[in-house]
């Protein structure tokens, strides 16, 4: 008998893979979905050319949002948020957290509009060389990096294509 939502009862089996459901049910659609997972790295940093409180080295608690999207494979995951996890910690965070980001970084002004298209790249780079997610048409969509809790700088996929 099927469970009516809403009504409190206690699981007495669980749906088993190849008796209640089979490996055609599993991706429930082929649209495209959009995946995020937040990350957060302390670094230090100064500005050049800048008169106020920033051109004196200081430092950020960071964080950096990923939205990647893609189309689910054939068990409904567009991607695995380890992949992207796996992703952060080799080819990105090494160059940020617990840094001197004016050394570690291209050499740009380590201002937040600057460095969220760092990030972009890097993410892009990252999906672009992978099989895999090349076959789930995997693309960075945005990456918004806080400086501080409610101060961010933002970068679409959009505008990074219309340049």
């Amino acid at each position: 008998m099927k469970h009516q939502p809403g009504t409190f009862r206690i699981v007495e089996q669980l749906q088993k893979y190849g008796e209640d459901i089979g490996a055609g049910q599993l991706r429930y659609h082929q649209k495209r979905v959009l995946v995020s997972k937040e990350f957060t790295f302390d670094a230090a940093h100064h500005l050049h050319a800048y008169e106020g409180k920033c051109k004196n080295l200081h430092g950020h608690t960071y964080k950096v949002v990923f939205g990647i999207s893609g189309t689910p494979d054939q068990v409904g995951i567009t991607v695995d948020f380890g992949q992207i996890k796996d992703i952060w910690k080799t080819k990105i965070e090494p160059y940020l957290d617990h840094q001197y980001l004016n050394e570690t970084l291209p050499p740009m002004n380590t201002t937040a509009e600057n460095m969220v298209v760092w990030l972009y790249e890097q993410m892009a780079l990252a999906l672009s060389s992978q099989a895999a997610f090349q076959q789930q048409a995997m693309r960075t969509e945005f990456v918004r990096l806080y400086e501080t809790p409610t101060s961010y700088a933002e970068v679409r996929r959009e505008w990074m294509e219309d340049e």
